[in-house]
């Protein structure tokens, strides 16, 4: 700050000097003794110093006061200090301008980010009664036009589950309920959701218990593991799906499906991702395993791909710092 503060006063310095320059010479001319020039360089000096002490002490109080500012997004215009400089006052007033105009976009973009959210929430959860009766009248026939209709509803259930997902995932709120669960008993959870369309498609399933408990949250966690098993069915075409634990407690659920290329394997969990295979298939939205990676991260839990002839996702659900209330 003290370097800063120099070079903000280069030119007063210089003036200083070539003013003392002038009354040396000056003097000089005029026979003057050099001690009487020494001594009105010194009391000039001293002066100098003691305004420039001032002028510091002035300049560090505000540059401390923008800093603090600086860290705020939105902060009080009347933290800024008054100065005697027109030019600073300028400048001050320019950004309480901004501050204020900030200040208003930012209270508009929240108001409209939360009408949105609560309509969607609405949304879904007002979607939810049509595709439960649904649901019901479909269990009262089982052809295989209905079966295949119970597992497109399905599909369409997911999709409002997303939704839903996206939009909590998104927002300041947290309902995190985090303390030891069974894995084993979240991930049966998940399975048996899906287990029409195992049969559907004529999968096997290779399950290994899972003896192990987690510190998560359920409802989060199985919406993960739901993700993972619905892209592991949909581009499984024939063959199976493998879970299974690694020590301590990284899920593994291992497909041997068309798997994912290697140039699209770094950026799979990234926003709108689908991949060769998701740009072939044309409706894959990008959104389920970003979503997947986002809850984990929330979770203090870590999540991973690697394909060798299909694709095995595995989450480290190993025990980490997590902020708990």
């Amino acid at each position: 700050m003290f370097l800063s503060f120099l070079k903000s006063r280069v030119k007063e310095i210089v003036l200083w000097a070539i003013i003392c320059v002038i009354f040396a010479v000056v003097m000089w001319c005029y026979q003057i003794p050099l001690r009487a020039v020494i001594y009105a360089a010194g009391l000039s000096l001293f002066f100098l110093l003691v305004a420039g002490v001032v002028d510091f002490i002035r300049f560090s109080r505000l540059h401390s006061t923008l800093r603090k500012l600086e860290d705020e997004i939105l902060f009080t215009v009347d933290n800024l200090p008054e100065t005697s400089d027109a030019l600073l006052n300028d400048c001050s007033e320019l950004i309480r301008k901004l501050s204020e105009e900030n200040r208003r976009l930012r209270s508009e973009s929240e108001k409209a980010f939360t009408d949105m959210t609560d309509y969607y929430t609405l949304w879904a959860h007002q979607i939810k009664t049509p595709i439960a009766a649904m649901e019901l009248v479909l269990q009262q026939n089982d052809s295989e036009e209905f079966r295949e209709l119970h597992d497109n509803l399905a599909k369409i259930e997911h999709y409002v589950e997303m939704v839903l997902c996206y939009l909590r995932v998104n927002s300041d709120s947290s309902d995190l309920l985090i303390k030891e669960y069974s894995l084993d008993k979240i991930v049966r959870c998940a399975v048996r959701k899906y287990s029409r369309m195992f049969i559907r498609k004529k999968l096997s399933l290779d399950y290994e218990p899972l003896d192990v408990t987690v510190l998560t949250d359920e409802k989060w966690l199985q919406f993960v593991i739901e993700q993972v098993l619905s892209n592991a069915i949909k581009y499984t075409p024939s063959g199976g799906i493998r879970i299974y634990l690694e020590a301590p407690a990284t899920l593994c659920i291992e497909d041997t499906g068309i798997g994912v290329s290697p140039e699209d394997l770094p950026t799979i969990f990234e926003k709108g991702s689908t991949g060769l295979n998701g740009r072939l298939d044309k409706k894959a939205s990008g959104m389920g395993l970003y979503l997947c990676r986002k809850i984990c991260g929330r979770l203090g839990h870590k999540i991973t791909a690697e394909s060798s002839g299909g694709t095995t996702i595995k989450i480290d659900l190993s025990t980490k710092k997590i902020g708990i209330e």
